[in-house]
């Protein structure tokens, strides 16, 4: 029991103290990455507690936090979100994917997010009130990921992923990749330590016929003549991440594993924005029914004064919640389905809630 106590406070101080000396933020970036819904954790378990189980993650789940976690499929899984994003907006999210175990101790997984921004009216600087229709924003990611335990405490994974950005007139698209790996120790393998790097790839640029526009260019005759004008717009480079983190599974009672408390921590290194350190508590009566609660900490959180240095500029407050109740199917072949939901506290708006299925096959 002191064991115990003593190798989760030492886990815990390790990473504030790690968090503390690196916490900066590359702040004379912020805003100058692009395709920012990578950012975005369209799946309702990790995100209940606030993204901070990147060494202990679970599942197809895992290809957002830390691609090394898919290693964990049993067999088969199959996914579907929905997220209200940022409520009162009418902003949706939508999110599907399978992770399929393939040979002894690979598994590859397939995960597809869409945005979903309504119709918005056609303007023109002639209407600009519309009157000329609608048309819709297409935001989609597609990842393929592969995940391998290389020993009984060592696994490793990569996702390549595809990003699309297009309106009727102009698109963007590019390619990013992510790696991880996760290792595992303790008596009962129940200290987790685990390393995410994210969205790394090449710059992307629009481009389409939405940046040409008719001038009439003089050429020394009557009146001149009227051209096509292409713009080219600037490129933008892709919002890197790196994660380093730690968890702990504390049994209470027995070795039967019948009430699970688990306490993550993980220190999030933005390229382009404000460094975070995110801290999760999860309580998990056998795989039945799993309670959670997170909260992300940057600097400026909690400062709503635009007066000051440093203040928040970001919608999320920090504080998420969320719980999973799973039922089996099968008791043979271990097949489970499970109802996933998370709300993160935003100012302003609504929160985000996220909703989710799962199949275990």
């Amino acid at each position: 029991m002191k064991h115990k106590i003593k190798v989760l406070a030492a886990t815990v101080l390790a990473g504030i103290l790690f968090a503390g000396s690196v916490f900066a933020g590359n702040l004379d970036r912020s805003g100058q990455a692009g395709a920012s819904e990578l950012l975005i954790n369209p799946w309702a378990r990790s995100s209940g507690w606030a993204d901070a189980n990147i060494a202990g993650c679970r599942g197809l789940e895992s290809q957002f936090l830390n691609v090394a976690g898919t290693a964990f499929t049993k067999k088969t899984e199959l996914l579907f979100d929905h997220t209200n994003y940022l409520g009162g907006t009418g902003i949706g999210i939508n999110t599907f994917g399978f992770s399929q175990k393939a040979g002894a101790s690979g598994v590859l997984g397939l995960g597809i997010m869409s945005m979903d921004f309504g119709n918005i009216p056609v303007t023109t600087t002639e209407l600009p009130e519309g009157g000329l229709g609608n048309f819709k924003i297409q935001m989609l990611n597609i990842g393929l990921s592969y995940a391998k335990g290389f020993t009984d405490h060592i696994f490793g994974g990569m996702n390549f992923k595809v990003i699309n950005e297009a309106i009727p007139n102009a698109r963007a698209a590019g390619v990013a990749l992510d790696a991880g790996i996760q290792y595992l120790s303790g008596p009962m393998n129940n200290i987790h330590f685990g390393l995410s790097l994210k969205n790394v790839g090449p710059k992307m640029q629009y481009s389409g016929d939405g940046l040409a526009f008719k001038t009439l260019i003089e050429n020394g005759t009557v009146g001149g003549s009227n051209m096509t004008v292409n713009q080219r717009s600037a490129a933008f480079e892709m919002p890197s991440q790196l994660h380093i983190g730690g968890s702990y599974d504390y049994y209470l009672g027995d070795t039967a594993k019948t009430h699970r408390i688990t306490l993550a921590s993980v220190f999030t290194s933005n390229s382009f924005g404000k460094d975070q350190v995110k801290v999760g508590l999860e309580y998990g009566f056998k795989s039945f029914l799993m309670v959670r609660a997170g909260y992300a900490f940057e600097k400026g959180i909690t400062n709503n004064d635009d007066t000051k240095d440093i203040f928040r500029t970001n919608a999320f407050t920090g504080f998420s919640t969320g719980f999973t109740a799973e039922l089996p199917l099968n008791k043979e072949k271990g097949s489970t389905f499970g109802l996933d939901y998370s709300y993160r506290a935003t100012n302003p708006f609504n929160g985000t809630h996220t909703i989710g299925v799962r199949m275990n096959l």
